[in-house]
């Protein structure tokens, strides 16, 4: 139980570990050697310190202190108790118990753990506003050196930065030192927290940019890899335990059987109400599961309608009343027009066979910018003027098949709405590409709507899901009598 406690606590797992290690509390009175009661004191106050539960923290620490345990035990206890001490801003209290561990012989014939400890005095005395931290900073990072300890090193140069905060330059300096050594250790944690003093005190935007984006990816890095772990610890302990009790229950089987072939009768008697038990329990689950099912298939339909129902409106109601506004504007003695109509209801019929088709094929062919100009041109009346302006600059090849959809249904959409509701003589499409982002400006002179009053239902509610689904953004715009306006932007 202590090394699964110790293992949840090295990927992070604090909660996890504390309810591990608690289970081995009613254990310790018999456990014999004080050195195993230690780790699982020690593993507890490292689990509340890290989820900042201070006093109980110390509470551990202080009983795995009071233990016969050896000198190393004893004085990592007192370290850890004056760690905390740091945290709650009680810098003499730590500050003496540090100054006693540096005396132990043990502790200078260390290099490693006496530099560590150089290092908390210089912080307590920093903290106080004492000179003298300088010295053990400059002492520890002889030491460090000396061993090429590179982590001890990546600790105390940031422990520098911070102490010459006032001095930008021997800040930044030591920031950086901090950052490499602890790259060089592998330390990612502290790595990270190098980057991010960098990226906070650096007077240089390029600086901190770079910086920014290189402590994203190292955190995204770092919580993929910890969660990848801890569910495979997880499962692991899952599959352990359960196990254990298929163990147990078989266990338990083996020994009602031998009970049984002593004890015949009873044996029958209990057979018959296992029996009667299980026939019971059959039925109950027959008419559950059927009538969760019969749920499930009404849900099931009711979803299928709701979403044909979405289709049909999105893009066949769309389309039909597009090829209406077309009816209305063409001369069909021309053999042109009447092969283009012939062409949109032809179209209309094969999607409405299969309304579950998600791509029009007018859309994904070569021919797309010339299909959404037929589209927007079907609206252009005598009563209506259309302007469309830098629709050329999107180039079909740049768009993967589902922005070329969002951005016909999305024109299609507003121009329909504009038909049916605003009465506008003037509409405005302007289409631009800037820095891989593609922008739509509507603009119409319709009678518009009261932004107060304004409710998104159907088209504009369908516009919004399609561009949330770009992960792009749109804002609208209006007020009676001032005109409707829509500006969309999603990335390429």
């Amino acid at each position: 139980m202590y090394y699964m406690s110790e293992i949840q606590q090295d990927h992070e797992d604090f909660i996890g570990s504390i309810s591990t290690a608690s289970e081995t509390i009613p254990y310790l009175n018999k456990i014999k050697d004080p050195n195993y009661v230690w780790n699982i004191y020690s593993v507890l106050g490292r689990n509340y310190y890290y989820t900042y539960d201070y006093p109980t923290a110390i509470y551990y620490y202080s009983k795995a202190f009071t233990l016969k345990t050896d000198q190393i035990n004893k004085l990592e206890a007192k370290n850890n108790i004056a760690v905390i001490y740091i945290k709650q801003h009680q810098y003499n209290k730590a500050l003496r118990l540090f100054l006693s561990i540096s005396k132990e012989k043990i502790v200078q014939q260390n290099p490693i753990y006496h530099s560590k400890i150089l290092d908390y005095i210089g912080i307590c005395y920093s903290k106080l506003k004492n000179t003298k931290a300088l010295a053990f900073f400059q002492k520890s990072i002889q030491i460090n050196s000396e061993a090429k300890h590179k982590d001890g090193l990546g600790k105390t140069y940031y422990n520098l930065a911070q102490y010459y905060h006032n001095n930008k330059s021997l800040s930044m300096m030591y920031a950086k030192l901090s950052y490499k050594n602890y790259t060089l250790s592998d330390n990612t944690n502290n790595r990270l927290l190098a980057l991010k003093f960098i990226i906070e005190n650096t007077n240089s935007a390029a600086e901190a940019k770079e910086k920014a984006l290189l402590y994203i990816k190292v955190s995204q890095d770092i919580y993929s890899f910890r969660q990848k772990a801890k569910n495979q610890f997880a499962k692991m302990k899952y599959d352990s335990k359960r196990e254990k009790e298929e163990n147990l229950k078989l266990k338990a089987q083996r020994i009602k059987n031998e009970l049984q072939l002593e004890k015949q009768e009873s044996k029958n008697i209990i057979s018959y109400i296992i029996i009667i038990l299980a026939s019971c329990l059959i039925v109950f689950v027959y008419y559950f599961l059927t009538a969760r099912n019969n749920r499930q298939k009404i849900e099931a339909t009711y979803q299928s309608e709701t979403r044909i129902s979405k289709k049909l409106h999105d893009e066949l109601a769309n389309d039909i009343y597009n090829t209406l506004a077309f009816v209305e504007n063409k001369n069909f003695s021309a053999e042109e027009n009447r092969n283009h109509l012939l062409k949109k209801l032809d179209d209309i019929y094969s999607r409405t066979r299969d309304v579950s088709k998600e791509n029009n094929p007018i859309l994904s062919n070569q021919n797309y910018t010339i299909s959404l100009k037929e589209m927007i041109s079907g609206f252009n009346t005598p009563k209506i003027n259309l302007l469309i302006n830098g629709l050329d600059e999107i180039s079909g090849n740049q768009l993967d098949e589902i922005k070329k959809i969002s951005i016909y249904r999305i024109i299609q959409e507003l121009l329909v709405n504009m038909k049916k509701h605003s009465d506008a003589t003037l509409v405005a499409i302007t289409f631009k590409e800037r820095n891989n982002t593609i922008i739509i400006n509507y603009t119409d002179n319709g009678k518009g709507i009261g932004s107060n009053k304004m409710v998104h239902k159907n088209g504009l509610h369908n516009i919004e899901n399609r561009i949330q689904a770009l992960k792009g953004e749109v804002e609208i715009h209006s007020d009676f009598g001032k005109g409707f306006e829509v500006l969309i932007k999603f990335p390429i």
